[in-house]
């Protein structure tokens, strides 16, 4: 199965429709969000009949009606969330917590933890865990263009795309 991993949207609606697109026209199944999304206009455009959707919120998520948004077609799991997708267990958090993101990854109870909050793109292994940051928005200290990732969980591949 196919996994699309994005972060960091910030209410930039274009680059939230190309996500979409991109996870539509991969063949996605489930597309996880993983906070900072940040008011109900951008959510909606993850609306998809093509794709699961779930969300995490980030620490610019602060609009109460932002996850009412997102629970009319997908899941809002609050802070963090344990998901087991086609066999495989993910845990997602925006990542605020560099200490807590990198406990989730040395336990190695998940096989994968998605976090955004840095928007830099990041793939490392850690035992039998992989820690995916597909990047966010352009930022000074991220990254310069715009990344989500897919994940397979059958052959465990992570890809990059350049949406910008």
């Amino acid at each position: 199965m196919l996994v699309g991993v994005v972060s960091d949207t910030h209410d930039d609606l274009e680059r939230a429709r190309r996500a979409v697109a991109h996870f539509e026209d991969a063949g996605c199944e489930t597309v996880i969000h993983c906070g900072d999304v940040v008011a109900p206009f951008t959510a909606a455009a993850f609306e998809s009949d093509a794709f699961d959707f779930h969300a995490v919120r980030g620490n610019n998520d602060g609009e109460w009606a932002l996850q009412d948004t997102i629970r009319t077609f997908g899941e809002y799991h609050g802070e963090s969330a344990e998901l087991t997708i086609d066999g495989t267990e993910f845990a997602v958090y925006h990542g605020t917590s560099g200490t807590l993101t990198d406990a989730l990854v040395a336990c190695e109870k998940y096989e994968y933890v998605l976090c955004g909050h840095t928007h830099e793109r990041r793939h490392d292994v850690v035992g039998d865990t992989q820690r995916v940051n597909p990047g966010g928005l352009p930022f000074p200290a991220g990254d310069d263009r715009y990344h989500v990732a897919t994940i397979d969980t059958e052959t465990d591949d992570v890809t990059f795309a350049d949406l910008d």
